[in-house]
């Protein structure tokens, strides 16, 4: 009977040692690393009118360099625009050209003919002033003359000088707030052109860096809203690791130091530059629960990747000192 308990009592004892070294070994191997992800932040490039898309030069998943032509859509309406508004532009300059040119060789050729015509009346006037001076002295002249013939010869000089007046400033050119006024046109018109070419090149965006099409919204013959998005980029330097550190361990992570991580199917020897440090407190995220995690104080830290990675993949980061 003995014996009997003895062996029971044995096989009870093996039996709590495997126990443990299935469950305690493996968390005794275990090393210590903060659970993340990757996150993609994408590029939505649409155009500011609507049109059909005349032309798609990409498809989901390709990869773009920097200033590669992506997509155009219907460009006659905005490119009628901005040739109104270039023509607009050769109008106005013409027309400050002109007001600083002055009066032309044939109109300032018709002033002269008026100044001597106003200098042949100022003539007539002063001869009819001398002679009805001469009569009125005699008593051959009323008094009433006398002073109608001096009222004649000075506005025949009155006149002289008006149409000499006129003919210097047509000569001298336009007066400054016609050329002020010219040159504010001008600017205008340039302004009017500056951003019909402006729309022109909505019209047709290429990639503002090197990215991957995430994917195609619109293709080429279909009808496109104005602001819908017809593509959406994942520009690699919007590509980032997203990890959760314990509130005792957050001051070894700072803005700039360097963490490695690892990935199931990626390259060995990872590393990521942390950009951003929340300065917010908050619970385990669902998406990194673990019964070890549980009801943690966590603060999130993003960090810029090394390698190009595809987002939603689960990394392991390894924890600073």
């Amino acid at each position: 009977m003995n014996r009997q308990r003895l062996l029971v009592a044995a096989l009870l004892l093996s039996g709590l040692v495997v126990i443990a070294l299935v469950v305690l070994v493996p968390r005794l191997g275990r090393t210590e690393t903060l659970t993340g992800y990757i996150e993609g932040e994408p590029l939505y490039l649409a155009a500011p009118v609507a049109g059909t898309v005349t032309s798609m030069f990409v498809a989901r998943g390709d990869t773009v360099a920097a200033g590669a032509r992506l997509f155009v859509v219907d460009p006659q309406q905005v490119a009628s625009a901005r040739d109104q508004a270039a023509a607009a532009v050769a109008a106005a300059q013409a027309q400050a050209q002109d007001v600083r040119k002055g009066q032309r060789p044939v109109e300032l050729a018709v002033l002269d003919a008026n100044i001597a015509a106003a200098e042949a009346r100022a003539r007539d006037a002063d001869a009819t002033l001398h002679r009805v001076s001469i009569l009125a002295d005699k008593g051959f002249e009323s008094k009433a003359a006398l002073d109608e013939a001096r009222a004649n010869a000075q506005a025949g000089q009155a006149a002289v000088k008006a149409a000499r007046k006129q003919r210097d400033a047509a000569a001298l050119g336009a007066r400054e707030d016609q050329v002020r006024a010219a040159d504010a046109q001008l600017s205008q018109a340039q302004a009017g052109l500056t951003g019909a070419a402006a729309r022109v090149a909505d019209v047709a965006p290429v990639a503002p860096s090197a990215a991957r099409v995430e994917d195609v919204f619109f293709q080429q013959g279909e009808w496109a809203p104005a602001n819908q998005p017809i593509l959406s980029l994942l520009p690699d330097e919007r590509i980032k690791v997203r990890f959760f550190v314990p509130e005792r361990s957050l001051s070894a992570y700072r803005v700039g130091r360097t963490v490695s991580f690892g990935c199931d199917g990626c390259a060995k020897g990872l590393t990521a530059r942390i950009a951003y440090v929340s300065p917010r407190p908050e619970f385990t995220p669902p998406v990194i629960y673990s019964r070890e995690a549980r009801d943690r104080l966590v603060y999130l830290i993003e960090a810029r990747p090394s390698a190009r990675l595809n987002p939603g993949q689960p990394v392991d980061v390894e924890p600073l000192k």
